[in-house]
């Protein structure tokens, strides 16, 4: 897949409803995904639509997720079934003038395919290495890896990007003209989430010191 091609290749990609909001650069892609920490996951299982949030993490044109080996969705997901993933931040509430015109600003990306099991023992880690320093930035050099018997029990699915599409809304509410005059306010609430205090864990020996990548975490990048 070519980095620079421009996203929105498909019908079912392209951007209609809001389509000044839609972004072309796979640039966009990138940002959204590597921003979050939870997506969601569709797939039609015993012929009725299931939309269930999972960890997920990206390496290049392809985005990977995990989950037990007996999780109906990923076995769902890797009978080549055709699924569909999704990312959302949410920036802030758009108060408005009029209740028609409140609205959010958000960044979202959506991302259509077929996954594909990942048997690869090497791209098995990597695809782990992924959805682990997505959720906890420096774990992988840390903690533990995985076994062959916690390997053995994980199913890994990998899904392509080259079918994708991004939509973000900035800025103030779209007031109407006519309702410009009303003395309603109308503005931003900004909406981030923020790293609290680490709370170590009660076994922890006393005094073992909270490492640099946890201690230093820093989320909502962009927000």
């Amino acid at each position: 897949m070519d980095t620079a091609a421009p996203l929105s290749p498909t019908p079912r990609s392209t951007v209609r409803r809001g389509a000044k909001r839609a972004r072309t650069e796979r640039a966009d892609l990138y940002a959204v995904l590597d921003a979050g920490l939870v997506g969601h996951l569709g797939v039609v299982l015993d012929g009725a639509p299931v939309v269930l949030p999972t960890g997920y993490g990206r390496r290049g044109e392809t985005l990977y997720v995990h989950g037990s080996t007996g999780a109906a969705s990923l076995r769902a997901s890797a009978a080549g079934v055709q699924v569909c993933f999704t990312v959302t931040h949410l920036d802030g509430v758009v108060y408005a003038r009029s209740t028609f015109h409140h609205s959010l600003n958000y960044r979202c990306a959506v991302v259509h395919g077929t996954a594909r099991v990942v048997t690869d023992h090497d791209e098995r880690l990597l695809a782990l290495e992924a959805l682990t320093e997505q959720l906890a930035p420096g774990s992988w050099t840390t903690a533990r890896l995985p076994d062959r018997k916690e390997l053995a029990a994980t199913a890994v699915l990998a899904l392509d990007l080259g079918e994708a599409s991004v939509k973000v809304r900035t800025g103030p509410p779209g007031d109407d003209e006519r309702d410009l005059a009303l003395p309603v306010w109308a503005g931003v609430l900004p909406l981030r989430t923020v790293a609290g205090e680490p709370e170590p864990c009660p076994l922890l020996p006393e005094g073992t010191p909270v490492p640099p990548h946890v201690r230093e975490r820093r989320l909502s990048p962009g927000a």
